[in-house]
């Protein structure tokens, strides 16, 4: 009996053992596998949790570099797409990038990296361990359109058609040619910015820009007086817009002497001008080299500085009988009543248009109705 009841103490004392044994057994085990899953986590820290995403593009397990690389990669896609611009039927291409967009990688992938911190270190390992999804997707900011005021003036540059004021010049014929008025057209440029910025924002690939017509500044009721002198016939035509409201006779140059051809404009006005002697050492040297306005001057009582070469004028006579024929040096002659009207009608910068050349038969003095000269000045 006493020996039984040594064995039941003995039993009861080992227990205690093994259980505290099997305990410390235990503790030892998850304190080496919360080590180890706290090593593993620590050699992982550098790396995006399972299920995680950066614009659509999947960056598990990835490091911080591998994650910028792919995600540019799928930016760079974005940013090189074709967007193309139509004005008026015509065909213009860029890109997102050209347009100023700019992805922002970096900083979405150090988002993500963040992310991780949600979590304590025991569910990081856990979740790799597993391979199991956080299911988090950082948005890729894509911004800026600095490159769209670039890109539209040029474009507006390249369509822009400039107005056509109506005018009165010399045709290709050598005869009078009349140029109507025409609009131009021109970008709505700020429209042009809005909606390509919209573009970059909404992913459009299409844009259809317009353009809006841009009024002629001069039309025939509002370009002003044009004096035409005809140079065959002798003839100075006074126009308002495209129509003539005075005709007088004048006198051009005999021959051996040019009234220059071209179009010309009006640059100065004197009345009773100083007659200067601009030929000294041939046809005006025996007469005065200074003329006061006056009775006597060459020049009559008015006188139109045009811009043409050699000095010449509209001016009046006091050779009255001189006017309708090839008699001048080079300058247009009026009769004084007529040059004092046509004075009042034209402003300094009126356009001034010779043009018609001198019959090949004229004599000095001849009319240009009149090539066997029978009409002549002695």
């Amino acid at each position: 009996m006493a020996r039984g009841r040594h064995d039941i103490r003995a039993g009861r004392t080992r227990w205690p053992l093994i259980v505290g044994l099997a305990a410390g057994v235990l503790v030892l085990a998850l304190s080496g596998a919360a080590y180890a899953a706290y090593r593993y986590e620590q050699a992982n820290a550098g790396r995006i949790l399972p299920g995680t995403k950066v614009g659509g593009v999947d960056v598990s397990e990835m490091t911080r570099r591998e994650a910028i690389s792919a995600v540019r990669a799928r930016a760079r896609m974005d940013l090189d797409r074709e967007i193309v611009v139509f004005v008026e039927g015509e065909r213009f291409t860029t890109t997102a990038r050209h347009l100023g967009r700019r992805a922002w990688v970096g900083r979405a992938v150090d988002e993500a990296m963040r992310a991780s911190e949600r979590f304590g270190w025991v569910e990081r390992a856990w979740r790799r361990l597993r391979d199991d999804p956080v299911h988090i997707d950082i948005p890729l900011s894509l911004e800026g359109d600095r490159g769209v005021e670039g890109f539209v003036r040029r474009t507006a540059r390249k369509v822009s058609l400039d107005p056509r004021d109506a005018s009165i010049g010399i045709g290709k014929d050598g005869g009078l040619a009349f140029r109507q008025s025409k609009p131009g057209a021109a970008l709505d440029v700020h429209r042009a910015e809005r909606l390509l910025s919209k573009a970059l924002g909404d992913g459009s690939s299409i844009v259809r820009l317009s353009v809006h017509p841009v009024a002629a500044k001069i039309n025939p009721r509002t370009m002003g007086p044009t004096i035409v002198v005809h140079v065959d016939t002798n003839r100075l035509d006074l126009y308002e817009g495209f129509r003539v409201t005075h005709s007088w006779d004048v006198a051009t140059a005999k021959p051996g002497y040019v009234t220059p051809v071209g179009e010309w404009s009006l640059y100065q006005k004197r009345e009773n001008p100083t007659w200067y002697n601009p030929a000294l050492d041939s046809w005006g040297a025996g007469l005065p080299a200074v003329v006061p306005g006056g009775p006597g001057n060459p020049m009559g009582t008015r006188a139109l500085y045009i811009t043409a070469p050699g000095l010449i004028r509209i001016h009046g006579t006091t050779t009255p009988d001189s006017i309708g024929r090839y008699a001048s040096h080079g300058c247009i002659r009026m009769h004084n009543e007529q040059v004092e009207e046509l004075y009042d009608l034209v402003p300094v910068g009126t356009k001034v248009i010779i043009l018609g050349l001198r019959p090949s038969w004229a004599s000095e003095g001849d009319f240009p109705d009149t090539p066997d000269g029978s009409d002549t000045v002695a």
